[in-house]
């Protein structure tokens, strides 16, 4: 009785610790669309949660971007990319929500002292 006792305390407390967590996993490829001056393209993002830390890349126009400053807490991905375009590095800045097999937030970039923002949405690809 005592064995049966002590495994279901360990049980419930397994659960309330993935609880706290939080029950989301961000593993898995993301895709959405962005468009630019006229331009859709569409975006794809690999996630991969080991433990608490977070890695991936972002895939557009078949190059793939390693993302850094990645994070992931209380189900919010955030993470940003930096790509080279025109001889000059441009840094955006990603932070969503993840519920199910959506992530939703917005995007930051500066460019010439102004501050753009973006809201994305990505679908998990099954």
């Amino acid at each position: 009785m005592k064995r049966f006792v002590a495994a279901a305390v360990v049980l419930a407390f397994v659960g309330l610790v993935g609880v706290a967590r939080g029950a989301e996993d961000p593993n898995g490829t993301w895709k959405w669309s962005v468009t630019f001056g006229g331009n859709t393209v569409e975006q794809t993002l690999k996630l991969k949660l080991d433990g608490d830390k977070l890695t991936g890349a972002m895939v557009r126009n078949d190059q793939e971007t390693p993302i850094a400053e990645a994070s992931f807490k209380d189900n919010v991905v955030a993470f940003s990319v930096t790509r080279e375009v025109n001889g000059q590095k441009r840094t955006t800045k990603y932070k969503g929500t993840l519920a199910g097999d959506s992530i939703k937030g917005k995007s930051s970039r500066e460019r010439d002292g102004q501050v753009t923002e973006t809201d994305w949405e990505a679908k998990r690809q099954k």
